[in-house]
């Protein structure tokens, strides 16, 4: 159970994106909770999990990958007991995938398919630190459907 109150009022902003569709609500709490936490300065586990949800809402995806790479840069600095502390069920092998399937996608879209196929690799090289469950198998989803669209292009 999620016990870190930053993490709490990030949930609160993707509930408002991916379950009210209010996007421009969430990135505005985002905002607020980014200038709350320092920005890039803040705790590293605030930083990686506030930044992935930021890029969700970007408009631009270029600006999404921006917020991706700040993501991905933070879960470096993430230790396991940092995230046990906060409540947190993943590991920190368990934010890797997410975060290079996002980045990979980004890529995608803005036709860099060498570097985006580059991390739909990193990302299947560390999908198996998720289980075998829902949020496991979201992940495994947007993979294949990656995997796929490079094939296309």
């Amino acid at each position: 159970m999620i016990t870190d109150p930053v993490i709490t009022r990030i949930g609160q902003g993707v509930e408002l994106h991916h379950h009210r569709g209010q996007r421009e609500a969430a990135r505005d709490l985002f905002a607020q909770i980014w200038d709350d936490i320092g920005g890039e300065q803040g705790d590293p586990l605030h930083v990686c999990v506030l930044a992935h949800s930021m890029a969700d809402v970007q408009d631009d995806v270029r600006q999404e990958l921006v917020w991706d790479l700040r993501a991905l840069a933070a879960a470096d600095l993430v230790t396991d007991e940092r995230v046990a502390q906060a409540g947190v069920t993943l590991s920190v092998a368990g934010l890797y995938p997410s975060l290079y399937l996002s980045v990979g996608e980004c890529y995608r879209k803005l036709g860099d398919l060498g570097r985006a196929r580059e991390h739909l690799q990193q990302a299947r090289d560390t999908i198996g630190a998720l289980g075998d469950d829902e949020y496991g198998q979201l992940i495994r989803d947007g993979l294949e459907k990656l995997a796929k669209q490079l094939t296309s292009e």
